[in-house]
């Protein structure tokens, strides 16, 4: 049975960490009219004279007046209201691909690396994966994939597991959706 004072502990420690919780995650109160405070000159009679009103006669027989009285600056608190922060504008974005985009583009590199594909082919296998055609176009264009290269592999893969003609092998290269100058680099990179 927990004694008294072990209680009284739990319930401290408790409150204690009921009090740092409540302050980190209680938000900031804004700033009212009270806490903002500026000062602004004012200019004080000093002198013991009333203030004269100007009549607008300032003429030349009217040059040999009394001088001015002598005039202090004080400042004075005057209260102005808080002006909100500007909310903060969204940074630019250095390229203007659409998320579709980006994901077809990655997508694109991930089956690039896994095996080679024609242009036309690798857009016909992201639209299978639900690309628009836009999309499935734009993630070929932008996976940095060496069609030529592409085509010297799938002719390497394909010469790994069965003989081929130059021939033959041109057109399953063409049939892959290769074009006939990459097929023709396909096949001359094995040695055909």
């Amino acid at each position: 049975m927990p004694s008294r004072k072990t209680a009284a502990g739990a319930f401290g420690g408790g409150a204690v960490l009921f009090f740092i919780l409540f302050g980190v995650t209680t938000p900031q109160q804004p700033a009212t009219v009270a806490d903002t405070v500026t000062t602004t000159p004012e200019v004080v009679n000093t002198s013991n004279e009333p203030p004269k009103a100007d009549t607008g006669a300032n003429t030349a027989s009217h040059a040999q007046t009394a001088p001015a009285p002598a005039t202090t600056r004080t400042q004075k608190p005057t209260v102005s209201a808080p002006t909100p922060a500007p909310a903060p504008t969204p940074a630019p974005t250095s390229n203007s691909e659409t998320v579709s985009q980006k994901s077809a583009v990655r997508k694109a590199i991930s089956y690039l690396n896994y095996a080679a594909f024609s242009h036309d082919g690798l857009v016909a296998q992201l639209e299978y994966d639900q690309f628009s055609h836009a999309d499935a176009v734009y993630g070929a264009d932008n996976s940095g994939a060496d069609w030529n290269e592409q085509a010297a592999k799938k002719a390497k893969s394909y010469m790994s597991y069965s003989a081929f003609s130059r021939g033959g092998l041109i057109a399953q290269l063409e049939y892959d959706q290769f074009t006939q100058a990459q097929a023709e680099y396909g096949a001359n990179a094995v040695g055909l």
